[in-house]
Parts: structure tokens; C-alpha cells; sequence
């Protein structure tokens, strides 16, 4: 059973980029969420966060790089994605304007 997180600590920030700036015209909305939270975890999350209903949740855990200055080495942190889709019609109203 996975472990029970507060909604309001599931979403971690909003991610702007071209391309989720380009899936949100079709409903679609991508956020940093914590690395524990599951798909009905993240989908309540946002039907709260901001009163919508979600349809779908894409989830994918993204890498973290490592990096070299030197002869010193380190990694970014790993983190988690996840690609959120509204029903038809709605849209966060976070996003707009962009």
C-alpha cells in the first residue's frame, strides 16, 4: 500500500517549457510532483489544487544528470513528471497567458 501523502505536498511546481506550454492548448498540464506519489494521488491533488476534473495522469521519472566542473563530479537530484489531462472545456487558469 503506497504511503499516504497531503495533497498539497503531491505537487511539487509547475513546469513552463515550449512544449508543455504547446500540450497545454489541448488540455494537457505537466508538474514536478513528488517522487512517492501515485497517479490517483496526483489526480486528486489537482482536482483540488485548482477545481477541475482530471481525466488522465501520465507519470515518468526523469533522471538526474551528473555534472563535471573540474575534477569534481556530482548529480542533480532524480525527480518525477507528471502530464495531467482536463476534461474537455476546462483549463487551469494558472497557465494562461504564458
Amino acid at each position: 500500500m503506497p504511503k499516504a501523502i497531503h495533497p498539497y505536498e503531491v505537487l511539487r511546481r509547475p513546469l513552463v517549457t515550449e512544449k508543455s506550454t504547446m500540450l497545454s492548448a489541448v488540455g494537457k498540464y505537466v508538474f514536478e510532483v513528488a517522487l512517492g506519489a501515485n497517479k490517483p494521488q496526483i489526480a486528486t491533488a489537482v482536482e483540488m489544487a485548482f477545481n477541475v476534473h482530471v481525466v488522465e495522469v501520465n507519470t515518468m521519472h526523469v533522471r538526474g544528470k551528473t555534472k563535471r566542473t573540474g575534477t569534481s563530479r556530482g548529480t542533480q537530484a532524480s525527480w518525477k513528471k507528471a502530464i495531467v489531462t482536463l476534461q474537455p472545456g476546462e483549463q487551469i487558469q494558472v497557465f494562461e497567458g504564458i
